[in-house]
């Protein structure tokens, strides 16, 4: 009887774990679903613990759905650019402060371009601004909804482990790097994420990967519900100004050079 107990042993331990693993594959599966990661997203280089980190930001900031089911995002560049961005046509306008406004694809970075309501029609210079569109779109949109494009296509997700914010809270560190992705793929962002509000709290941005001296750290603060989702408006001193979320918003927003006057009753 002794023996038989003895052979018995292993092969319950046996049949324990790989239930067990079972169990976390589908666990996995499931997560991956609910907040699938954007096609080239590096998953084979990503750590499973930066990848859970990063759904667990996604529901606290409202969830995949509702981030999915958002529509129209406006903001404030820290006082200067204006930006209404429509998420599912993939087209941002922008109300530069030097005065031009630009309607823009930001896939293709084709778009017209205004000043004091006139349209530029020289190729080159509608080029130019068509550069400068999709460029500022990249930069302004990464400083306001980074937490929803933690596992973006380009991106290797790291779990670096837990460390102090300069607020001195203890949160779950994230290394983002990037491959063949925006206007500054040698870039290195270091992520704070809360231990409890499982929201981003603050970043550091390094010019280069292997730069070992961030070229700032600054706080993700003032969280507000807008629409089904959360957004960030202040960086420390910097803030941007004006965040709404909209549902609707009429065509003449992306045809005509006249700023629209936006109310922030589309927000909570």
């Amino acid at each position: 009887m002794k023996r038989l107990i003895q052979i018995s042993a292993p092969l319950i331990l046996a049949i324990a774990l790989i239930a067990c693993n079972q169990s976390s594959d589908y666990d996995s599966r499931e997560v991956q679903e609910v907040n699938p990661a954007a096609e080239g997203f590096n998953l084979e280089s990503s750590d499973a613990k930066a990848i859970a980190v990063a759904d667990e930001v996604m529901e606290a900031m409202g969830g995949r759905e509702a981030w999915d089911g958002t529509r129209y995002v406006c903001w404030e560049f820290f006082g200067r650019d204006a930006l209404i961005w429509d998420k599912w046509e993939n087209r941002v306008r922008i109300d530069w402060s030097n005065g031009v406004t630009g309607i823009a694809d930001i896939n293709t970075g084709e778009g017209r371009f205004y000043a004091n309501g006139v349209e530029f029609t020289e190729p080159d210079t509608v080029a130019f601004f068509a550069n400068r569109a999709k460029r500022t779109w990249i930069n302004h949109s990464y400083w306001l909804v980074m937490p929803y494009k933690l596992k973006d296509s380009g991106v290797t997700l790291k779990y670096v482990g837990e460390d102090t914010t300069q607020a001195g809270a203890i949160a779950d560190k994230l290394m983002l790097t990037f491959e063949e992705v925006g206007v500054t793929p040698d870039n290195r962002y270091e992520v704070w994420v809360d231990k409890e509000s499982r929201l981003v709290t603050q970043w550091a941005h390094y010019s280069n990967f292997a730069d070992t001296v961030p070229r700032f750290t600054l706080p993700w603060e003032d969280y507000n519900k807008h629409g089904e989702i959360m957004l960030s408006s202040s960086r420390g001193r910097p803030k941007m100004e004006n965040v709404m979320v909209f549902d609707e918003l009429p065509e003449s927003v992306f045809t005509s050079p006249e700023k629209p006057e936006l109310s922030p009753a589309g927000t909570e």
